[in-house]
């Protein structure tokens, strides 16, 4: 039977009478079973008995390259929609589609929703793009875009639900509606059901084959629960997920559900360091302006330097207020990784997830977060990335102490962290000093025990952070800057003795000449003052044992007194008149206690602050643009880390080993790099490599959410982050006890890098990979240091468990092989930090410039090979599965979402380069921004 080619325009005429499409009145519609976060309707196709295309003139007859369109029309719409399309098969007559239809929790289906399946034989599989999904019917592509119109079939969703089996077998009938030209079978697909029949008939011998656009959906986690919806819709958003079913090596079926979703967290993240930034600024140049009088020279440096802060605090503040104009934003695009007020947000921030029903194995989730490489777009890359550009500044810094005095970057940070512990620890300290008085005024002995117990701790604490020399050595330097301050020996920046290194800690050198001479500093002043304050602590101390004792003898007789020698007197004031006198014996110490400690941290903040006085004026206005630089890099890897952490805690929540492992070693977190060494990614590739591991200064630290706000906060300083995650209560309540107590947790960031693209290419041959090279070996020791602590301070009984199921120890071996044998384009090294990540319960991440092409084709390919390595994929169906995931899944929507184009942005001459498992399928790539 011949079937004349006909246009899109005459598809949908029989497919709803004319009536019933313009009917707009009230209906009462069937909602149809739903399960929480799930999708409410997926269904698999099949055709059977089709008939051949028009034979082409002077040609013998050829098997159709047979796709299907799946369109939709709700009871009260003017008409069909598209919504959806198989991948193509060819060379059967019968072609059995391994891709799906779904319809997510909140697409509006009913049991009167009605579905027409459209089988078109494509001619020409390299230009057959299949469209963006829910287009207007008559917006089908017209008879010259390659394909020609075979026949349709239509049915309602609730007579696919109440069949027989849920399947039905429709007649496939050309466009007037009169002649049968096959049949096509629909069946209902359940993840958590095993489908019947073997596998063991499908074509295999179809090279490049073609797969489809399956439908978007949402459904992050199916055995969740409804407790948990708010959680993870604080994280997740706009999911697109991709049906798939495929053979397993014994001809059975396995299930796949591709989803892919965007993070609120990559604007969250963004404003609260932004915010904290400016808070962190602003406290450091009130401390500048406080520092006092200073000789000209340094007054004049301050100046300068304050100018040149109020403008970067300026700027962030306005940075600050952008982004909060983007309200509901969850996406950074590729095409706007290079706008200012955009900076700070991660690039193309996805949580790529794929969910596998296989027959013989447990249903198993694999998360991956995808995400552009944290980098300064905006700032560029012609003078290098983060690493090249500190080494540099530090190079220069230290040859500058004519007019500064140089601090070494450990001592800079050690004055920081001091300053930040005395901001945080004074106002405590008054605080319990206080309650301390509130309860001598109550003449309450256990709360005063209490109190004066919390008083002492954080006293300890406020007076070891002065135990430093840099504190010392910071005060006599600052007194030669004062006018007519000179020392009597040249300070020493040193922190301690083991900081003695020559190149950490130069000779201090001062600008000497402009400063007038004076010979009365007292350098031990400071230890008089610092001491002061633990003297003042031991004496409230005493008073309160007095106080206690002497209450205990009047309420006993005396008989309980710790001092026998101080045994109450019927006429001692103290029982006289108890309120009164705790009070009035507590409060001139609480005072002078008070007094000593605003003597010190007055004297110790002007020193620090003069420390830092020391960097920003050295590094003008180098040191506040590097400042700005790491923070945009460091908030990109900080949004997706977080986004990590939260989805990789919600879905490992009731493993057991999983959270013991969690507050006891942390976690690793795995990021693979396809940067190349070569032109501006070799500065991207310098930026990643210093983001990544300024995470390390980063804990988090779980609680309990007392509503439905459950978004993350961040609290700290430049040098130290604590991220708080909100659990809803149920599962909060699953934690361990150290974990629900506060116990911070920590992460183990590891970069692994390899070019895989045509720059690559010229960097192996004609350039420098020593950076990805030395980046390799240093992530590498550092994975290998997680993997003895892990060993080492895990029970022996979870330790003895997984040795069995992992051989981390030779996967280690040969991870260190593979980077110690500096083979071109060893994708290999990628392949085994993934799996040594993921066996490690890790966090995985993949990177490329834009998150987009290169990501795309690792993504996958980790895909296709877990399904080979652990749920038996047939050998057979390796490449076609690849290709499926590549030319319809998610990625490729990933690629639209962008660009506005569903082409990777690859051409062929580039792919020439490419890995062979790293090249997308014909049709796919092309001309496209990136």
């Amino acid at each position: 039977m011949e079937i004349k080619e006909e246009g899109a325009s005459e598809e949908g005429q029989h497919f709803l009478p004319t009536p019933q499409a313009n009917d707009t009145g009230d209906f009462q519609f069937t909602s149809i079973q739903k399960t929480p976060n799930e999708p409410q309707l997926e269904f698999i196709l099949a055709c059977r008995g089709k008939s051949r295309p028009a034979r082409d003139r002077g040609r013998r007859p050829r098997e159709p390259k047979a796709v299907v369109q799946v369109s939709v029309a709700q009871p009260a719409a003017p008409g069909p929609t598209r919504y959806a399309s198989t991948e193509v098969v060819e060379g059967t007559r019968d072609p059995l589609f391994l891709t799906g239809v779904t319809f997510p929790s909140e697409y509006p289906i009913y049991e009167e929703t009605k579905i027409k399946l459209t089988v078109y034989d494509v001619k020409d599989k390299a230009h057959d793009t299949v469209q963006t999904s829910v287009l207007p019917e008559r917006q089908d592509p017209p008879p010259e875009a390659g394909r020609s119109f075979l026949g349709y079939a239509s049915f309602t969703v609730g007579e696919l639900l109440r069949s027989k089996e849920q399947l039905l077998a429709l007649s496939l009938r050309t466009s007037d509606g009169g002649k049968v030209v096959g049949t096509i079978e629909v069946s209902v697909v359940k993840m958590g059901e095993i489908e019947d029949g073997e596998a063991d008939h499908v074509t295999t011998d179809v090279q490049g084959q073609k797969c489809a656009l399956v439908c978007e959906c949402a459904a992050p986690d199916g055995g969740s629960g409804k407790e948990n919806l708010p959680f993870l819709n604080a994280v997740l958003k706009n999911p697109v997920c991709k049906l798939y079913r495929f053979p397993t090596s014994d001809n059975k079926w396995m299930r796949i559900r591709e989803q892919m979703s965007e993070s609120i967290l990559s604007f969250h993240i963004p404003k609260e360091l932004i915010s904290l930034h400016i808070k962190e600024d602003l406290c450091r140049n009130q401390e500048l302006k406080e520092l006092g009088e200073l000789s000209p020279h340094w007054d004049n440096l301050r100046k300068n330097v304050l100018t040149h802060c109020d403008q970067m605090v300026n700027m962030y503040q306005d940075i600050l207020t952008e982004l909060s104009k983007e309200t509901g934003s969850s996406f950074k695009s590729s095409s706007s990784k290079g706008e200012k007020t955009l900076e700070f947000v991660p690039i193309n921030l996805h949580l790529q997830r794929m969910h596998v029903h296989s027959p013989h194995l447990k249903d198993a989730l694999y998360d991956v977060i995808t995400v552009g490489a944290p980098a300064a777009h905006f700032q560029g890359f012609k003078n290098g990335g983060l690493r090249k550009l500190l080494h540099r500044f530090e190079m220069e810094r230290r040859n500058t102490g004519y007019q500064f005095i140089y601090y070494s970057p450990e001592n800079t940070a050690k004055a920081k962290e001091v300053l930040s512990n005395i901001n945080q620890l004074q106002p405590l300290i008054a605080t319990h000093a206080d309650l301390l008085l509130n309860s001598a005024s109550q003449h309450s002995p256990d709360s005063l025990k209490n109190s004066l117990k919390m008083l002492s701790e954080k006293t300890e604490l406020f007076v070891h952070a002065f135990k430093d020399q840099l504190v010392r050595s910071a005060l006599l330097a600052l007194y030669t800057a004062r006018p007519g301050g000179v020392p009597k020996k040249p300070p020493s920046p040193k922190s301690s003795a083991d900081d003695s290194c020559p190149q950490d800690a130069p000779p201090l050198v001062g600008r000497q000449d402009s400063i007038p001479h004076h010979s009365d500093y007292d350098e031990e002043e400071w230890d008089r003052v610092w001491a002061n304050v633990g003297k003042s602590l031991n004496c409230i101390i005493d008073m309160v044992d007095k106080l206690i004792a002497r209450d205990g003898a009047s309420e006993g007789g005396g008989g309980s007194s710790k001092d026998g020698e101080k045994d109450a007197s019927p006429v001692d004031p103290i029982t006289a008149h108890p309120k009164e006198d705790w009070y009035e014996q507590l409060c001139p110490l609480i005072c002078a206690l008070k007094d000593c400690m605003g003597e010190v941290v007055n004297r110790a903040k002007q020193s620090l602050a003069f420390v830092l006085l020391q960097e920003l004026a050295a590094g003008l206005p180098q040191c506040l643009m590097l400042t700005l630089r790491r923070d945009v890099v460091f908030s990109q890897a900080l949004a997706g880390l977080v986004c990590g952490f939260i989805i990789k805690l919600h879905t490992s929540l009731h493993d057991p080993g999983f959270l013991q492992q969690l507050h006891t070693v942390g976690l690793v977190v795995q990021y693979e790099g396809l940067l190349s060494t070569y032109s501006d990614e070799i500065g991207m590739l310098e930026d990643m490599a210093v983001g990544i591991s300024d995470l390390k200064k980063v804990a988090f630290k779980i609680i309990e959410a007392k509503s439905n706000d459950v978004l993350p906060v961040i609290t700290g300083r430049r040098e130290h982050y604590v991220v708080e995650v909100k659990l809803p209560a149920r599962m909060f309540e699953v934690l361990p006890p150290p974990v629900r107590e506060g116990q911070l947790l920590h992460v183990h960031p590891v970069l692994f890098n390899v070019g895989i693209n045509e720059q690559q290419t010229l960097a192996d041959r004609f350039g420098d990979v020593s950076l990805q090279e030395s980046i390799n070996q240093e992530n590498f020791e550092l994975l290998k240091e997680y993997y003895a602590v892990f060993m080492e301070k895990m029970p022996p009984d979870y330790i003895s468990h997984f040795q069995e199921q992992n051989d981390l120890k030779g996967l280690l071996e040969n991870l260190h092989q593979n980077i110690q044998a500096k083979k071109r384009k060893n994708v290999e090294i990628m392949w085994l930090a993934a799996t040594i990540c993921r066996k490690l319960n890790g966090i995985r991440f993949t990177c490329c410039k834009s998150a987009k092409d290169r990501t795309s084709m690792s993504v996958t390919l980790e895909q296709c090979s877990i399904l080979r390595d652990e749920h038996q994929l047939h050998k057979d169906f390796f490449i076609r599965a690849l290709d499926c995931m590549r030319r319809e899944g998610c990625r490729i929507e990933n690629v639209l979402k962008n660009v506005k184009c569903r082409k990777y942005a690859f051409n062929m001459l580039q792919l020439m380069a490419f890995p062979k498992y790293y090249r997308p399928p014909e049709g796919t790539y092309g001309k496209a921004d990136t």
